[in-house]
C-alpha cells in the first residue's frame, strides 16, 4: 500500500514537472491573455457589488518605452539584469526589517513577481512561496531577461482594473506605452507596491518623493538584455 502511494506521488510530481516546463516553454513565445490575479480581482469586484472591469492590452517590448523598463528596474529590482532570479541580499534585509517591525521594501525580484503573477494564485503560504521559487527558476532558465521584462510589464497591476504598460499609459496619461516620458514612467513605477492605494497622477507627497528618487536612479540603469 505504501509503495503504491509513493508511486502515485512520483507520477503526480513527474506529471506536474512536465506540464509546468511545457507551459513555461509555450509562454516564452505567445502573449499571455490573462493572469490569475486578473480573475481574482474580477471576482472581488463582483463580490463587492461593483461593476466588473479590466483593461489589458498586450504589446511587444519594442512598443514599451525604455523609460518604463528603466523605471521598474530602478524602483523594484536594481539587480534584475545580473541576478539569476533571486536577490538574496534584498531578501535578507527585508527579513531583518520585518523582524524589527520596520517598513522595508520587499525582497521579491521582477522575476519572482512575474512567476507569481502569471502562474500562481494570490495569498501567502509556504507552499506558494516554494512554487514561486520553482517557477522563478524555470523562467530564468527558459526565458531571456528581455522576455521576463516583457511579460512583467504586460501583466502587473498598475491601477484598479488596469494591467500592463499599455493599459496603464492610456489610463493615467492618455497615451501609448511607447511614448511615456521619464517622469511618467517613474510615476507608474512609484505606485507598484500598492497600485490599488496609490495614484500615478494627482499623487500623494509620498508618491511624489518616490517619483523623484526613481527618476534619479533611472540614470544609472543600462538596458543590456
Amino acid at each position: 500500500m505504501f509503495k503504491k502511494i509513493l508511486r502515485l506521488l512520483y507520477k503526480l510530481m513527474l506529471w506536474f514537472v512536465v506540464v509546468s516546463v511545457l507551459s513555461v516553454l509555450l509562454l516564452r513565445f505567445i502573449p499571455i491573455p490573462f493572469t490569475p490575479l486578473m480573475i481574482s480581482r474580477a471576482f472581488e469586484q463582483k463580490a463587492d457589488g461593483r461593476e466588473m472591469h479590466s483593461s489589458h492590452d498586450w504589446v511587444p517590448i519594442e512598443e514599451i518605452s525604455p523609460n518604463l523598463q528603466k523605471a521598474v528596474i530602478a524602483s523594484e529590482d536594481d539587480k534584475f539584469l545580473t541576478h539569476h532570479g533571486f536577490n538574496f541580499d534584498a531578501m535578507y534585509k527585508a527579513y531583518k526589517g520585518n523582524k524589527k517591525g520596520k517598513k522595508i521594501k520587499g525582497g521579491s525580484t521582477i522575476s519572482q513577481q512575474t512567476a507569481k503573477n502569471v502562474f500562481l494564485w494570490q495569498g501567502r503560504s509556504y507552499v506558494r512561496k516554494v512554487m514561486e521559487a520553482y517557477f522563478t527558476v524555470l523562467i530564468e532558465l527558459l526565458w531571456s531577461k528581455e522576455r521576463i521584462m516583457e511579460v512583467y510589464l504586460n501583466s502587473i497591476e498598475m491601477g484598479e482594473g488596469v494591467y500592463g504598460a499599455q493599459a496603464a499609459a492610456e489610463h493615467w496619461f492618455h497615451k501609448d506605452a511607447a511614448s511615456l516620458t521619464r517622469r511618467e514612467a517613474a510615476s507608474i513605477a512609484a505606485i507598484l507596491p500598492n497600485p490599488l492605494k496609490y495614484r500615478a497622477t494627482k499623487s500623494s507627497r509620498y508618491i511624489e518623493r518616490r517619483k523623484g528618487r526613481i527618476v534619479k536612479l533611472m540614470r544609472y540603469v543600462k538596458l543590456e538584455y
